[in-house]
């Protein structure tokens, strides 16, 4: 009776919010179904049991390099890899393939992000495939997703931010040619962008000026390696479609960033329909006067509106910075 009357008050705890827990270590050498401790990734993602409405699935990766390429699919939402190891260097999941290998760039990436309200803390994602042509290390075509303490390696095409809002935070990403690339709206926000050979840093794909899309980044640091016969020839930005929208905002730019910044992709009809803007950019690299004639240089209102939580707040009111708090 008791039960009856706690159950029609709604006084117990609703089972909705209960998150699963799920651990994935080498060590485990055995067992798949219906456990809790699985010996890969994907293992992990096709097995693990389900929260309840609005839960999440935990899965705690031990230190390891993990040779596995990892689908998680539009059916499995809310789904967090957390890293267990000091830093994300200790967590890899890599594989090697480049496009000529896979037949074509959208085969080769090593993790595929389908399901809505992913989240990764302190691992890193790697293609091995080096200076071999278009190796995309993650591709992320799902909404209000989060990185946080990650490291994306690569060179071209590292990471395919293609759809849905993201928010990449504290993370490391490593590559040389059109390494940002996609239609997503995405915001990065004090990373490090490291450029290891001569390119564009983003080739964002927006096709109409109506898309609330666009890359976004922000308090952040630009570095590279480039060897010293090949200096200055770091874009920022290239579109890979017309309406291409990038942002830097408050990011360190080193002088290995070409005077002009920006590149059309040698089709002055780009100039007339992109749309590149910084603010307050800081370094060597920040010349505002060298700048193309077609970017602009932002005001600070402006500026204001590529915020995290104005740019990725979208119709539900989603607010990525309290996100990526609630990860360790």
């Amino acid at each position: 009776m008791r039960s009856l009357l706690l159950l029609a008050l709604g006084l117990f705890p609703a089972a909705a919010a209960q998150n699963i827990y799920v651990r994935v270590s080498p060590a485990v050498t055995k067992g798949i179904h219906g456990t809790d401790a699985f010996p890969t990734i994907q293992n992990a993602l096709d097995h693990h049991p389900w929260p309840g409405p609005g839960g999440r699935v935990i899965i705690e990766i031990a230190p390891g390099v993990y040779h596995e390429r990892l689908d998680i699919t539009q059916n499995h939402p809310n789904i967090t890899l957390l890293g267990m190891g000091k830093s994300p260097d200790d967590v890899v999941i890599t594989n090697s393939l480049n496009a000529h290998q896979a037949g074509g760039t959208f085969f080769t990436e090593t993790v595929e992000v389908d399901g809505d309200g992913f989240e990764a803390d302190n691992v890193t994602f790697e293609n091995s495939a080096g200076n071999t042509g278009q190796a995309v290390a993650v591709v992320v075509r799902a909404d209000r997703v989060v990185f946080k303490h990650c490291r994306f390696l690569g060179y071209q095409d590292t990471l395919f931010a293609d759809f849905g809002r993201q928010y990449y935070v504290d993370s490391y990403i490593e590559g040389a040619v059109d390494f940002l690339f996609g239609n997503a709206s995405a915001v990065f926000d004090h990373d490090e962008l490291h450029v290891s050979g001569p390119g564009a840093l983003t080739a964002q794909s927006r096709t109409s000026p109506a898309q609330t899309t666009g890359y976004v980044i922000l308090n952040s640091r630009v570095t590279s390696d480039i060897p010293a016969g090949k200096r200055q020839q770091i874009w920022l930005g290239r579109p890979w479609r017309p309406y291409s929208r990038v942002v830097f905002l408050r990011t360190w730019l080193p002088a290995d960033v070409v005077p002009a910044g920006w590149n059309s992709w040698r089709d002055p009809r780009n100039e007339k329909t992109t749309w590149y803007g910084e603010y307050d950019d800081l370094g060597p690299g920040a010349r505002p006067s060298d700048r193309a004639p077609w970017a602009h240089q932002i005001t600070a209102a402006e500026a204001k509106t590529f915020e995290p939580r104005v740019f990725l707040a979208g119709s539900d009111g989603w607010n990525p910075i309290a996100a990526a708090a609630q990860l360790p």
